[in-house]
């Protein structure tokens, strides 16, 4: 994708990570690797602080301690340059519903110094891809679920990023969106993105390369779904998430 850049390392790379609001420690130093086109699933419950991570590594927030590095470039100190190999896609939708597919992604082009004969290129070649070419001229609003997620996938890879991020990208799709979603993003393994995905959904991350499991702010385990079934004993990733996550915490009264 654009602006390749020679670097050869985890393409993102999250060390001791912690975050804190108020008294309530969201995140209690958090750590975790994505190379080149490897598919990481990020694993929780609701509120294991998925949320605050992607809050972290898109530059919302800054970490309380710790550090966050894309392509070898520290948030903190060159969060322009950081940012700029990131796309992602949020939970919430964040397009705007009256203005048409393209017109979205022409103002998202714009951002990143993107236009004229170039950028229409790229737009022309995402929603190609993602088999919604026919679509360019109506308004978002027209769109189904599964269609504006594919729009807001177009717009994440329109600056052709290092890293893709995909925050609870299918909630609210039905089962035959959310597969065919999911099967996009693994398709880019092959150009060397490197995906985060988080989930609290098991079946979405059966398929990735390495799943990190992530509860109450801190991962409390990681490897191939395999290894993790092979390690906790158990018959299904499923049965393996909830023997490591278990209950939810409770506070004392």
């Amino acid at each position: 994708m654009a602006e390749w850049d020679p670097y050869g390392g985890n393409l993102l790379e999250v060390e001791q990570v912690r975050k804190a609001y108020g008294s309530r420690e969201a995140l209690k130093g958090v750590s975790l690797q994505v190379a080149p086109g490897e598919f990481v699933a990020l694993l929780g419950p609701n509120g294991a602080g998925k949320s605050t991570l992607f809050q972290l590594l898109t530059g919302l927030f800054n970490a309380d301690a710790g550090t966050v590095r894309v392509c070898g470039c520290d948030m903190r100190e060159v969060p322009v340059k950081a940012l700029g190999r990131i796309g992602v896609v949020f939970q919430q939708m964040t397009l705007d519903l009256d203005l048409s597919v393209v017109a979205n992604l022409k103002f998202h082009a714009r951002l990143h110094g993107l236009g004229g004969a170039e950028a229409a290129e790229r737009i022309a070649d995402a929603l190609e891809r993602l088999s919604i070419a026919d679509r360019a001229k109506d308004r978002v609003r027209e769109l189904s679920g599964g269609n504006r997620r594919k729009v807001e996938l177009a717009r994440a890879l329109i600056h052709r990023p290092r890293v893709l991020l995909m925050d609870e990208a299918t909630v609210g799709l039905d089962p035959a969106s959310r597969r065919q979603l999911l099967d996009e993003v693994l398709g880019l393994r092959s150009g060397g993105v490197g995906v985060l995905w988080a989930s609290h959904l098991v079946d979405e991350a059966e398929a990735a390369d390495r799943v990190v499991v992530l509860h109450a702010g801190k991962v409390v385990a990681e490897g191939t779904p395999s290894s993790l079934i092979a390690d906790m004993g158990t018959d299904s990733l499923a049965e393996a998430f909830l023997k490591l996550t278990g209950p939810p915490e409770r506070t004392p009264a």
